[in-house]
C-alpha cells in the first residue's frame, strides 16, 4: 500500500492565493477552504489512494520562534485566511480523513514523524508527502519516501533531490542553514548561494565537517576564501539555522494504518458542512461514503 501526506497549510495558501474571493452565506471567507476541499476529494478520486493524512499549522508560532524570534510568525497571513484554519480541520474530519492540527510544532514536524513511522511497517509500499516545501525532502529516502508537488505533478525520489538541490537528503537542512530560506525567514550565512552550499555539501555532508580553511577543501568553488571566512565567522548561527531548518521526527503520532484507510466521507457531517459554506455544488463529489 501507499500512504499519502499531505501539507494542508500549504493546499490552504495555495487556494487562497489561486482561488477567486468566494463567500458563505454568513460572509465568512471560504476561497481557501473549497480549494482544499477540491484538492483532496481530487486526490482520493485517485485509485491508489487508500490511507490519507493531513497536518495542519492551526498556529502559525511553533518552538522555532523561540530559538529565532525572526521566524515566520504568520504576521503576513492575510485574516480571511487565518479565519479558514478551523473551519479546514473540520472539512477534513467531515471527508473521513485523519488531521494532525499542530499548536507547539509545525505541519511539517507531523508529516516527517508520519513518514518515518508508517515507512517502517511492511506492507507499506512508498509513503508519499503531498508537499513542494524543501524542508521536507530531508525526509526523502530511495524511493520509498518521496515528496510530490501535486501542482506541478512533479515527484521528487533520493536521486531527484541530487540532481535539484546537488545533495543527499540528509544534508537539506545544512544547506538551508548556509543558504536560509526566505519562506521561513532564516537569514543564512553571506556569501554562501546555492551553488557553494551544494558543491561543499556534496563533499562533506554536514556544516561541522567543512574544514575550518578553504586551503584544505578538496573540491573547487568560486571565491573560496570569502566563504570560509564568512563561515568560520558564523558558525553558530549556521549550525542554529540548520537546527531551525531540521524537521522533527520524534512527535507522538497515535494512528495505525488502519485508521489511515479512508473509508468515505460522512453521509451527514460533509454535505452539511458544505451547505453551511455555501458550497452545496461539493455535497456529492466524494465518490464513498460511511
Amino acid at each position: 500500500m501507499k500512504v499519502h501526506l499531505v501539507d494542508g497549510t500549504y493546499e490552504l495558501f495555495r487556494s487562497h492565493f489561486g482561488q477567486p474571493e468566494r463567500l458563505a452565506p454568513d460572509g465568512m471567507h471560504v476561497s481557501a477552504v473549497r480549494g482544499l476541499i477540491m484538492t483532496l476529494i481530487s486526490l482520493l478520486h485517485q485509485p491508489e489512494v487508500t490511507h490519507v493524512a493531513v497536518a495542519f499549522d492551526s498556529s502559525i508560532k511553533s518552538f522555532r520562534n523561540e530559538l529565532l524570534p525572526t521566524y515566520k510568525d504568520g504576521s503576513d497571513t492575510p485574516l480571511e485566511l487565518k479565519m479558514q484554519f478551523p473551519l479546514a480541520e473540520r472539512v477534513v474530519n467531515a471527508l473521513g480523513i485523519v488531521s494532525w492540527p499542530m499548536h507547539d510544532y509545525e505541519a511539517d514536524d507531523a508529516l516527517a514523524t508520519a513518514a518515518l513511522l508508517y515507512s517502517k511497517q511492511d506492507t507499506v509500499q512508498q509513503v508519499i508527502i503531498c508537499s513542494p516545501d524543501k524542508d521536507l525532502c530531508q525526509m526523502v529516502s530511495g524511493d520509498q519516501i518521496v515528496c510530490l508537488d501535486r501542482k506541478n505533478n512533479f515527484v521528487l525520489n533520493e536521486s531527484g533531490v541530487l540532481e535539484k538541490f546537488g545533495i543527499l537528503p540528509i544534508s537539506i537542512p545544512d544547506y538551508l542553514g548556509l543558504v536560509g530560506d526566505t519562506a521561513d525567514n532564516i537569514p543564512g550565512i553571506p556569501r554562501w548561494g546555492a551553488k557553494s552550499s551544494s558543491t561543499l555539501l556534496n563533499r562533506y555532508i554536514h556544516i561541522e565537517d567543512i574544514p575550518n580553511t578553504y586551503e584544505l577543501w578538496d573540491v573547487s568553488v568560486r571565491g573560496a576564501a570569502a566563504l570560509s571566512l564568512s563561515l568560520e565567522d558564523n558558525r553558530e548561527k549556521a549550525r542554529l539555522y540548520r537546527e531551525i531548518a531540521t524537521v522533527r521526527t520524534d512527535l507522538e503520532i497515535t494512528e495505525t494504518l488502519k485508521e489511515l484507510e479512508w473509508l468515505g466521507a460522512s453521509k451527514n457531517l460533509f454535505p452539511s458542512l458544505c451547505r453551511e459554506l455555501g458550497l452545496g455544488n461539493l455535497s456529492n463529489r466524494p465518490q464513498k461514503w460511511q
